[in-house]
């Protein structure tokens, strides 16, 4: 891994770069995580040119922090992921009230409040929210515990490169010249200040590894919390078939955790609004930019139902050609 480490070549976003002879490509924001990027592809041969666009994973539009997933006018071919190809999130400014709401509960209740977050991309979204609403939400009577080393260097990799936020963030931290504004925020990077956490039995605010509770030192956290009923577990986002955050979706009252069984008395939220992928709006919104070129469009990365259902409405929503490739089928540009 380090040596393809050393081999790799920075390129800037809207920088076209010939790679190869005839071939060459350009970088678009995907939106999805600092850094996301689409691909454009051109390639050139016996005098004729194609184009290719990669979408790659595609976030949704006005997700703090991040810019909007760049609009890309032309292409022949355009490969789009497709994770939420069939659904709709629900409305961000609701969401950020429930936050609201839910911190609101934990407080009066005067225990912990457990956030399981993916490493890169949600853990950055939850403290920017803590940030920006550290006064109406009261988080001055909270500790806040970021507890996750690969968070913990993923955020220092977002609060090194303000130059890629969106406007409203580059904004915030103009006026308070910082990211996150949050002054009880503790980065908890050792083993041992991590276990420290678990003493604390109220007005904790722990944001933790991973997020589908696989793993990681939510793990720990859950075992000092799960069966206390004034603590709060907020489930931020997707929870997969057979991991332990979906059992707690579903509403279970047992979970096993390190092989012993503990009863679920904590005040469990399922919030949604929060994914880093678009939904089938998002991407619709993304492919119209494409109609001067009405390119044939290929689907790709999801379940086969939301595979299928965003090709049926690309063509009748935008009348582009579209279908869902096999693996193993050659595109024949």
């Amino acid at each position: 891994a380090q040596e393809a480490l050393e081999n790799m070549v920075g390129l800037k976003y809207r920088e076209k770069r010939e790679i190869l002879p005839g071939i060459s490509i350009r970088f678009q924001d995907a939106g999805h995580i600092l850094g996301s990027s689409s691909v454009e592809v051109w390639l050139n041969e016996n005098g004729k040119q194609r184009k290719v666009v990669f979408s790659g994973d595609l976030g949704q539009y006005d997700t703090p922090i991040i810019n909007d997933p760049a609009a890309i006018e032309e292409a022949d071919h355009v490969i789009i992921e497709s994770t939420y190809g069939n659904r709709r999130h629900r409305d961000r400014q609701k969401t950020i009230e429930e936050i609201g709401e839910i911190i609101s509960e934990a407080t009066h209740q005067k225990g912990n409040l457990l956030i399981p977050a993916f490493s890169i991309g949600r853990s950055q979204e939850i403290l920017y929210y803590l940030g920006k609403y550290y006064d109406e939400w009261g988080l001055n009577r909270w500790q806040v515990f970021l507890d996750s080393p690969m968070a913990i260097r993923a955020s220092k990799v977002y609060w090194d490169y303000p130059h890629l936020y969106d406007e409203e963030a580059t904004k915030l931290r103009e006026k308070i010249h910082e990211m996150p504004h949050l002054q009880n925020l503790k980065l908890t990077a050792s083993p041992q200040e991590s276990m420290g956490i678990n003493r604390i039995k109220s007005g904790a605010i722990i944001i933790s590894a991973s997020g589908m509770m696989t793993g990681g030192r939510i793990i720990h956290h859950l075992k000092h919390n799960i069966s206390r009923s004034g603590s709060h577990i907020m489930i931020v986002g997707y929870q997969a078939n057979g991991t332990m955050g979906r059992a707690l979706v579903e509403g279970k009252s047992t979970v096993r955790i390190h092989g012993d069984e503990y009863r679920v008395k904590a005040n469990v939220h399922t919030v949604g609004g929060l994914s880093a992928h678009g939904d089938v709006d998002d991407l619709t919104r993304w492919l119209s930019s494409y109609r001067k070129s009405s390119p044939h469009v290929h689907v790709v990365h999801g379940e086969p139902e939301s595979k299928s259902d965003l090709r049926d409405h690309i063509e009748s929503e935008l009348g582009y050609k579209a279908s869902v490739p096999d693996m193993g089928d050659v595109l024949d540009i």
